[in-house]
């Protein structure tokens, strides 16, 4: 097979593959046509209200106001140029999302293994496979080692396909094909390699890629819930700006004058960018969490991580540092820190070099290779200066008996520097099996007859390292003659032993660990462990980082096997710890929290992980040690797999969605105030407060800038102080809607205050341009309100925000710039303003500040 394909049976070069990726083409599916940037600025202009204000346009023109017709079509082609690059910043952004959760493949070339992107996997090329990993081409099996696959997304098999490399002798159905594997399967067991016959969209899943399509663009349910109160709303603006065009009308208006102003005051009421904006709101959040080791693959992950109260997480790697760590020795009857050794004991050092010399792991400029309790042991001779090549090559190992699970133990044999024709075993294993095989002790004063009471404080000390999680290893040696090297050592010599000491170690837990648990407590989420290791170390460590408080909440997978659901609803409120679980457990324990009304955060990085990681809220998959198929499963990965990392992604979903809730308070607030006023015109039969291009220039320039600036308000860590927010709370509660509504009105009375004075001074134009200038710069200055809950006048938190500062510095310059340079006074339908006119528009404008902040202080005080 590969000789046909290669034109040679070895692995192919890296020349060969770029070869044949030129010849072959990427392996990936073809995307359905994508849009050209001009389709989707065309495609701006489908929106209802932009269609109405085309028209609005059209009807200016014909009635011969073409400065309004001119400001209108700049107004909405400058919407369609910022939702064009919104799209196309979206899209980029979900690509490059795409690229860094991208799965790799393991492929042989130029005779070495290297990981590359499965996109650059060719045909001829050798890739290795192992469980967990995703099957990235078809291919001919080359080396099987107990392979199953599943390939069920390709046959509707749910069981997975045991593999061989055995040589078929006719056509068979797909699923039949053993000695075959396909594109976008995946091992769940064994490993082994085979080579690539097909790739991207030449596969079998190739062939059905039309099935295969994404849900990257489907809308979260914050933008549904907004998009629905958003119709609602409009529905109600329109009803209520027909009956404004119609009282005009009975007043003697001019008909088109009152359609162009009751369109324009419905295009500035309704508040269209909502959608728009929690949409760059959340794209920004997403790219900062990236920063933060967060990948954001859904962005409903985003507003979920706001109101998690759950979270279930994995313990080897997540809270702890996936690193074996000696963190005690047991030496001349009594305990010794690893931070504590002494080298000048000669036992201790014996101890050490022992640890080292029975040993196969090395640690090369600190990559650590080997099995990780051994690489424990030799980062700690680094640590003391024991070099463990140099100690290995003046101690070289003549013999040695492999550990094996059945005997528990690992013996080495070296030349005895002290005697030229003998040698000594070294052994090590665990400490019941070892004490077993044990006549002798060591001491300071010498070697001496080991006796039951020194047995007996061994295994004392032996169950309290245990009872503390970690995981203990005895060593011992006894001296063997040149005859027994050469006729060779085995099992059968491994007895009538010295004991030496016990090293004791564990994988410890991350030093962020314990804060980022107390900062879930203290957030009212609560965590739990879910591990597949033993209950005693599981619980060890969950103490040691404030998980588990008694030990009464750990317990083992097994008993909630013969629980009903309704029983394990009530259980799973008194245990902080799960050990020995199995995947079913895992969805068990998701489900009964899911069902008593959580939002659940859960942790995997393995195959088996996949239906948990589904079945939760937020799945958070690793992106070091997870599998591709826990990361397909996923709406979240970690790339260093922390469980900080998790906490500090909770905290930025909470202020993500406070700001959010900042800028639609900013937009609806204003458009309140803006119905108000002409609200209050309307009955007290005066002049239209507004003309059609004043709502226009406040559509534009203050709901979108300062709305976008008030989402990137920067992130405060006192959201961590309140308790998840209820899954199905609504943004618009009753509170928040009376926030609305009591801003709304303020802006809306000293907007009504400068008409008032604009009519007095100087009649309905001068009126309607002090309202103009008026509820532009109040809405500007009413942003800084929107910042938070409390009064921020007098603290450093007021000036934080430099988007909205900018924001409100633009705004200022062109409302000033509109409103006194006398050359732009036909385009925007204004009167020139004195500068006395324009202090009081100033006044009343910044008054909204203060009253504002006044309004929260008293709130504040209440509560």
């Amino acid at each position: 097979m590969r000789k046909t394909l290669n034109g040679h049976s070895n692995p192919l070069t890296s020349q060969e593959a770029k070869q044949h990726q030129e010849k072959y083409g990427k392996n990936e599916l073809q995307e359905g046509k994508k849009k050209s940037v001009f389709q989707i600025f065309l495609e701006q202009y489908k929106d209802f209200l932009v269609i109405i204000l085309i028209i609005a346009a059209i009807v200016s023109g014909f009635l011969g106001d073409f400065e309004s017709a001119i400001v209108i079509l700049i107004v909405i082609t400058m919407n369609a140029i910022l939702g064009t690059v919104q799209t196309v910043k979206a899209e980029q952004s979900l690509q490059s999302l795409k690229k860094l959760s991208a799965p790799e493949a393991k492929v042989v070339r130029d005779g070495t293994a290297i990981k590359v992107p499965a996109s650059e996997v060719t045909v001829g090329d050798e890739v290795m496979l192992e469980a967990g990993d995703y099957v990235p081409a078809d291919g001919r099996i080359l080396v099987n080692a107990s392979l199953k696959i599943d390939e069920s997304a390709l046959t509707g098999e749910s069981l997975p396909v045991e593999k061989d490399d055995s040589v078929l002798t006719s056509e068979v159905p797909l699923g039949d094909r053993v000695n075959m594997v396909f594109s976008g399967s995946f091992v769940t067991y064994g490993r082994g390699s085979f080579i690539v016959t097909e790739t991207g969209m030449n596969t079998e899943v190739g062939k059905i890629a039309g099935l295969l399509e994404t849900a990257a663009e489907k809308k979260t349910p914050l933008q549904v819930s907004l998009d629905d109160f958003g119709k609602k709303l409009s529905i109600a603006i329109l009803v209520f700006c027909g009956l404004l065009f119609g009282m005009n009308v009975l007043r003697g208006n001019p008909i088109g004058d009152s359609f162009l102003f009751a369109v324009a005051l419905a295009v500035a009421a309704i508040p269209e960018a909502l959608s728009s904006i929690v949409t760059i709101v959340l794209s920004f959040g997403t790219q900062k969490m990236a920063k933060e080791h967060a990948i954001i693959r859904k962005l409903q992950a985003v507003e979920g991580l706001g109101s998690v109260s759950i979270i279930c997480s994995d313990k080897t790697g997540t809270l702890t540092q996936n690193k074996m760590t000696v963190e005690k020795y047991y030496v001349h009857g009594s305990v010794v820190e690893a931070d504590a050794i002494d080298m000048k004991d000669d036992l201790t050092k014996r101890l050490m070099n022992y640890s080292i010399l029975c040993n196969d792991a090395t640690v090369i400029d600190g990559e650590e290779i080997g099995d990780p309790t051994e690489t424990a042991l030799v980062a700690l001779g680094n640590k003391y200066g024991v070099d463990a090549l140099v100690l290995r090559g003046e101690n070289s190992r003549v013999a040695e008996v492999p550990f094996d699970s059945d005997r528990k133990l690992m013996s080495t044999v070296h030349p005895n520097s002290e005697s030229g024709n003998t040698f000594y075993m070294i052994t090590k294993g665990a400490v019941d099996v070892l004490l077993d095989r044990t006549n002798r002790i060591i001491e300071k004063d010498g070697i001496r007859e080991i006796t039951e009471e020194d047995k007996k404080a061994i295994e004392e000390q032996n169950q309290a390292f245990s009872r503390s999680g970690l995981r203990v290893l005895a060593f011992a040696y006894k001296e063997v003659s040149e005859e027994l090297v050469k006729n060779g050592v085995s099992v059968n010599d491994e007895y009538d032993y010295t004991f030496v000491g016990l090293t004791a170690m564990m994988d410890p837990p991350r030093v962020e660990s314990m804060a980022a648990v107390a900062e879930c407590k203290k957030a009212g989420i609560r965590p739990i462990m879910i591990t597949g290791d033993h209950k005693v170390t599981a619980a060890a460590i969950a103490k040691r980082i404030g998980i588990l408080e008694n030990e009464s909440e750990a317990c083992e997978g097994a008993v909630i096997d013969p629980m009903s659901d309704e029983e394990l609803k009530d259980f799973v409120e008194g245990i902080s710890v799960y050990a020995r679980v199995s995947p079913e457990h895992k969805i068990r324990i998701v489900k009964a929290w899911q069902e008593k009304g959580n939002i659940v955060a859960m942790t995997g990085d393995g195959v088996n992980d996949a239906p948990a990681l589904k079945q939760a809220d937020i799945g958070v998959a690793m992106g070091i040690t997870g599998s591709e198929v826990a990361k397909d499963a996923s709406s979240m990965i970690l790339t260093d797999d922390n469980f900080a990392t998790i906490v500090k992604a909770v905290e930025n979903g909470r202020n993500i969605y406070k700001n959010i809730k900042s800028a639609i308070q900013f937009l609806l607030s204003g458009n309140f105030g803006a119905i108000l006023t002409v609200l209050f015109a309307s009955v007290a039969n005066l002049p239209v407060p507004f003309k059609a291009v004043h709502l226009l220039f406040i559509n534009l320039l203050t709901d979108s800038l300062p709305a976008i600036a008030l989402g990137l308000e920067p992130h405060v860590e006192t959201v961590m102080e309140e308790k998840p927010r209820p899954h199905n709370e609504s943004i618009l509660t009753k509170d928040f809607l009376a926030k609305i509504g009591t801003e709304g009105f303020v802006v809306g009375f000293l907007t009504s205050i400068a008409f008032l004075i604009g009519l007095s001074r100087g009649g309905a134009d001068l009126g309607a341009t002090m309202a103009f200038g008026t509820l532009c710069t109040a809405r500007l200055v009413h942003g800084f309100n929107c910042k938070s809950d409390k009064p921020v006048i007098f603290k450093k938190a007021f000036w934080n925000n430099i988007y909205l500062i900018g924001a409100f510095l633009i705004g200022l310059i062109l409302i000033s710039g509109v409103l006194l340079i006398p050359g732009l006074k036909n385009v925007f339908d204004v009167v020139t303003l004195s500068w006395t006119e324009y202090g009081m528009v100033c006044g009343l404008a910044v008054l909204v500040l203060p009253i504002v902040q006044l309004l929260k202080w008293i709130i504040k005080g209440r509560k």
